[in-house]
Order: structure tokens, then sequence, then C-alpha cells
């Protein structure tokens, strides 16, 4: 299959985890869990198909039980029959999956640990925006709780900003929740092109790709933010999944 590249996608993902019945990667940034119409590229999906192939052959099947955004990395849990994906994405909604991420955020928060649970909607509903998926808090909001914890502080330097290490623990699945929930309390992610300051960045990046303004305004690529931890139950066990933190972010906190 031939694929129009419209940006530099890595389409890159590693396993680590398998069994007969659950498949969990790891998945690059920027790179679209699921073909959107919108755009021929690879995606997680197709890559996965073909490393299931034969599972496909015999009946098996490729179920997203989360999704990542695009410029989100990590950890990306995958039915790949159908007894597994009931049995997973019931789990799902009963919120069993425990997931952690981790952000490096902009600025030193002079806390250690800090809980947001700000509730959260679209903003076009209560304010002005140019961006239809940006989310806000607000007290009209769904309930929202994100756990924050600093890991490591490293002060401004080579033309960066004050930097933070975060472990994000998200109790609640809201859209965009820990980019949200971080910029609220004035540490916005590294890279983030809606919840960074501007809505310029992110409507500049739809126009005209990444350029050299973007690079010198957002510093990285992608908003900074890894799905590191994932443990679920399965069956009569409970799986337990870790991912470092990648190449491009570990060199920011270098």
């Amino acid at each position: 299959m031939s694929f129009d590249m419209p940006i530099a996608v890595q389409a890159h993902f590693e396993v680590l985890y398998e069994d007969a019945d659950v498949l969990v990667v790891d998945k690059a940034a920027p790179l679209l869990t699921h073909p959107t119409g919108e755009k021929n590229e690879p995606t997680l999906w197709h890559g996965v198909r073909e490393l299931l192939a034969y599972e496909l052959a015999c009946g098996g099947q490729v179920s997203f039980i989360n999704r990542l955004d695009r410029e989100t990395s990590g950890i990306t849990l995958i039915a790949k029959t159908a007894t597994a994906a009931r049995e997973l994405g019931k789990a799902m909604q009963q919120r069993l999956l425990q997931k952690e991420y981790f952000a490096v955020v902009q600025g030193a928060p002079l806390w250690a640990c800090a809980c947001c649970d700000e509730p959260i909607l679209r903003m076009e509903s209560v304010a002005d925006t140019r961006i239809h998926v940006r989310q806000c808090c607000h007290p009209l909001g769904k309930v929202c709780c994100t756990e924050f914890e600093v890991l490591q502080r490293v002060p401004a330097r080579n033309g960066l900003p004050e930097l933070a290490l975060l472990r994000c623990v998200p109790h609640t699945g809201r859209l965009h929740q820990i980019r949200v929930h971080a910029a609220y309390l004035g540490f916005p992610l590294l890279g983030d092109k809606i919840y960074g300051g501007d809505e310029n960045n992110y409507l500049d990046f739809i126009a005209e790709g990444w350029t050299p303004t973007l690079a010198a305004r957002l510093h990285i690529e992608r908003h900074a933010l890894h799905a590191c931890s994932l443990r679920f139950p399965f069956g009569e066990h409970e799986i337990m999944v870790k991912s470092p933190l990648p190449h491009d972010l570990s060199k920011l906190m270098a």
C-alpha cells in the first residue's frame, strides 16, 4: 500500500506484551492510531494488522481499547479476539484500567504533588475560540480529576525554558484532560499547540506545517506527553506494562 506523506510521520511501534488474546504496543509520535479518512498516511492500525496477519486470517480482529492522540506516544492496548474486546471494553467502562503518563511541562512547580479536579467542557460552548476541539476548565463541565507529581526539574538553558517532568495519573478519561489540567495549573506541556498559550500555534501548524517560526515558539514538534504505565485485569490475572520516557523527551531532561 502506498501512502501520501503530508507530514513527517514516524510510522513505528514496539511490542511490549502479547498473548493469545491481547497485544500491548508502544506507539511513536506523531502517528495516528486509526485512519481518519482525511489523509492517506500510515497508522498504527495498518502496522498492527500487518503484524497480526495470521491471526486475522484465522478469525481474529484488531480492536483498540485505548486510543492516543497523534502527538501522544506510549502504551496502547489492543484486543486480538472478540472475547478480549468485550472483556477489556467492559473493564474500560468500569474504570478498571489504571493509566499513568509522563509529561514535560514549562516552568517548575513549587509543589511536589498536586491534584486538579476542575470540570472540563468544550470551550466553544462557553467562550470564543478558533479551535473546535479545544477544551477548558469550567464549572458546567464534566467531573474530572488528575493527579500530578514532580519527578525532575531542569533550569532554563540553550534557548529552552525552565522545565519539569511530571508523573500524571488521570482518574477520569476526558478529552485532552492532562493537557487542560496542566495548563490550568500554570504549567502547559512543552510543544502543546492548543494549550500552550497562543491559538495561532495550532492554526499556523494546520495551515503551513512545522516551520522554523513554530520551532522557535514551541521547541519540539509534538506535545510532550507519553503514556508510560498501564495496569489492567484480564481473565484471572492483572497485567502491568511500562514504557520508559522516549528519546525526544529524555533529551529535554538530560
